[in-house]
Parts: C-alpha cells; sequence; structure tokens
C-alpha cells in the first residue's frame, strides 16, 4: 500500500522536475500546462519542442496524446499539474488505450499556484487513478533522489512528482503568440529526433 499523501512537506520543485525531464528527455515533445508550469518550461529551456498551453487548463494530456499519436517514434510528455489533471481526469483511459508511449508528468503543489494559491481539494492519488485506468506503470516522487531513481520511460506512463510551492518568483512569461508556437512545434514534430 502507498504512503499516506499527507505525509511532511515535500522538498521537490517543479524547477527540478523539469530540469530532469530535459536532461532525461533532450528530444522530447513536451506539452506543458497553463501557468506557471508553462513559465517553468520556457524558461528553463526555450525550444521547438516545447508546446506551451499558455491558456488551456485541463488539456496538456489530451494535446499530448495527439501528438504522440501522430509521431509513434517520438517521446512525448504531458506535463500536467494537480489542478489542471483534475480538470480533466477523463483523459486518463483515453491515454492508458491508446497504444501510445506518452510519458504524463503531474507536479503536485496541492494548489492552483498560478491563479493565487488557492488549494485542490486534496492530494489525490495519481498513482492510483493511473494505474486503475490502465496505464504500464506509475511512481510517486516526493524528493530530488527518488525523482532521480524514478523510471521516466513511456509506457503510457504516469509520474506524480509531489512538489512544495514556490520559492522564488515564476519567471517570465512565454513571449511566442500561440501561433508561433502552434509553428515551432509543428516543425520539430515533422523533424527527426535528434
Amino acid at each position: 500500500m502507498p504512503a499516506p499523501l499527507l505525509a511532511p512537506a515535500p522538498t521537490l520543485s517543479l524547477t527540478e522536475v523539469v530540469r530532469e525531464l530535459l536532461v532525461r528527455h533532450p528530444d522530447a515533445l513536451i506539452v506543458s500546462t497553463c501557468g506557471f508550469t508553462s513559465r517553468e518550461l520556457f524558461n528553463a529551456a526555450d525550444r521547438p519542442e516545447n508546446f506551451y498551453l499558455v491558456g488551456s487548463m485541463g488539456m496538456s494530456a489530451p494535446v499530448a496524446l495527439g501528438l504522440a499519436l501522430a509521431r509513434p517514434g517520438r517521446t512525448v510528455i504531458a506535463l500536467d499539474g494537480d489542478g489542471s489533471l483534475l480538470m480533466n481526469l477523463s483523459v486518463l483511459p483515453l491515454v492508458a488505450s491508446s497504444g501510445t508511449e506518452l510519458l504524463h508528468v503531474v507536479v503536485d503543489n496541492g494548489m492552483h499556484e498560478s491563479t493565487g494559491g488557492q488549494a485542490t481539494v486534496q492530494r489525490s492519488d495519481f498513482v492510483a487513478l493511473a494505474l486503475a485506468a490502465g496505464y504500464r506503470s506509475a511512481v510517486r516522487v516526493e524528493n530530488s533522489a527518488e525523482l532521480r531513481a524514478a523510471e521516466l520511460t513511456a509506457g503510457p506512463a504516469l509520474l506524480h512528482a509531489l512538489t512544495g510551492p514556490r520559492t522564488d518568483g515564476p519567471g517570465r512569461r512565454v513571449t511566442h503568440t500561440p501561433r508561433e508556437i502552434v509553428e515551432r512545434v509543428h516543425g520539430a514534430a515533422n523533424r527527426p529526433a535528434r
């Protein structure tokens, strides 16, 4: 049985999760949810493979699923938030039954931080939800050592990263227009991985 979700405050940060993904999957197409999550990815490494969903809460996994279906040879990552995934839990069985190699990363800080820090309902057990929906694997991490040790290969697989609130500013906003973002990702998706 997994450890209770109301354990001591996690020491992991969104910044660490994003950096680890970029190191392990430098050629991946990454679809990031709205708000601070897209800002974090943009500030860590603005690259054509990043699909910033600057205003589409609950849609990172569905958009990533579309990319994974269209480009089965590419690594595709949905970089999601707890509040965002809670808006669209129906995507879990769709991803699970898709036959894709999607890696679904849920960064869970227990709040809608980008809009003022309103709490989500509770720390949800996204690992149990993903496994019940049919994901091949799912794991929860709460610190840097667990993140480094986690298997971050696609499956479909889910990584549930428990993080604390930000201790620094959210970083610069994404400066590309939505059209530019789509054009960049389209070009990157049509090129072979490096």
